[in-house]
């Protein structure tokens, strides 16, 4: 529903008399979950999906938002499904789409926007074995599994990991390949201790762990350090240490690899997190790139002289990209780029930094700089 948001709100108003912004937003909710039936689930007959709809807007509203909703929703399964009116900007907010559309080109953006609007694959990376091993046990169990791109983990034809067979006893944990990328970008040495400043919901950090000596993962949510706890119970190997801690204020002594995998936009990641991009705001864009300035400073103090310093978001917006780097190394001269000769070229941009785009490599956005401190 929150995919295809604007072309439903777009047959809504066909039908509302004072116009779409006069419904408040919880009968709105209510409204798109039906129309979203009646227009894109053939399984689902039209009487069922009104009736349905009517009963969940009695027991979220009121009884008069329940008539509301079945004299509208009534209307939009008498609407011959050809005259639907397109999708404008694809569910996405037209500022972005402009953003985009300057940044890519239009071919490019409406690739994006379809990429955006399908959903997302479920990949695993492997823990205890290779890839070649977690396929074949996959196959072995009559599982549709094939390698990810770039081999970056295995895609399953499955939606639910906890049905899979390895998933109890931690041999993957679930991970978009371009996330996967970044732990493999950062090429930490192996023989470090890692500091994962912005560790939830843990992902990068079981990348790290089969990587590197020990990992010391951080959070300042305690709600989101829960999840981190129970993916290390299960997939890890013993080098994790979880603390509670703010990268604003990283309360460790200085380390030889530091990532900041920073709070951002997530535009990268609209496929998996469709309801994000019904959040974001120009205003938003410009205080998580303030935020990233602040943690990328405090983090520079915490690297040791020749230390690693890695910053990554999942997002495709040079503000907190290239620019937010470019910007540090004038702060800070002790540091410089260093670009991994190890790597697919065609993910690097021209300053060596990781630059993944969803419309061209097929996985989610990410980027990933790597910057060295000289003293």
């Amino acid at each position: 529903m929150l995919r295809h948001s604007q072309p439903l709100d777009d047959l809504l108003a066909r039908f509302i008399s004072r116009g779409i912004n006069s419904v408040a937003t919880p009968l709105l909710d209510v409204l798109r979950v039906g129309a979203y039936q009646l227009r894109y689930l053939d399984r689902v007959p039209p009487h069922a999906a009104v009736t349905t709809t009517v009963a969940l807007a009695r027991e979220l509203v009121n009884e008069r938002s329940a008539g509301f909703a079945n004299a509208v929703l009534r209307k939009v399964a008498a609407h011959p499904r050809d005259t639907a009116p397109a999708a404008s900007g694809a569910s996405h907010p037209d500022w972005l789409v402009d953003r985009w559309t300057t940044r890519f080109g239009p071919d490019a953006t409406d690739a994006l926007l379809a990429w955006n609007n399908t959903k997302p694959s479920l990949v695993l990376q492997p823990t205890r074995g290779t890839m070649a091993a977690l396929l074949d046990r996959l196959r072995s169990h009559g599982i549709g599994a094939e390698p990810a791109p770039f081999d970056i983990g295995v895609v399953v034809q499955e939606s639910r990991p906890e049905r899979l067979p390895g998933f109890d006893t931690g041999d993957f944990f679930v991970q978009d390949p371009a996330q996967a990328l970044v732990v493999r970008y950062a090429a930490f040495p192996t023989d470090a201790v890692v500091y994962d400043a912005c560790a939830a919901p843990g992902g990068k950090l079981l990348g790290l762990t089969y990587r590197s000596r020990q990992v010391i993962a951080a959070d300042r949510s305690r709600p989101r350090l829960r999840r981190v706890t129970e993916n290390v119970a299960r997939a890890g190997r013993g080098a994790e240490h979880v603390v509670a801690a703010d990268a604003a204020y990283p309360p460790i002594r200085p380390v030889q690899a530091y990532l900041l995998d920073a709070p951002c936009l997530g535009t990268g990641s609209f496929a998996r997190h469709p309801d994000a991009r019904l959040r974001v705001t120009a205003e938003a864009l410009h205080q998580l790139a303030d935020a990233q300035r602040t943690l990328l400073d405090a983090a520079a103090d915490r690297v040791a002289p020749g230390g690693l310093l890695c910053y990554a978001t999942c997002s495709l917006e040079p503000e907190e990209n290239e620019l937010q780097v470019d910007a540090f190394l004038e702060r800070h001269p002790e540091f410089c780029r260093k670009r991994t000769d190890a790597f697919p070229g065609a993910l690097l941009t021209e300053k060596g930094d990781l630059m993944t785009l969803p419309q061209r490599d097929r996985i989610d956005g990410a980027y990933a700089a790597r910057l060295v401190r000289s003293t």
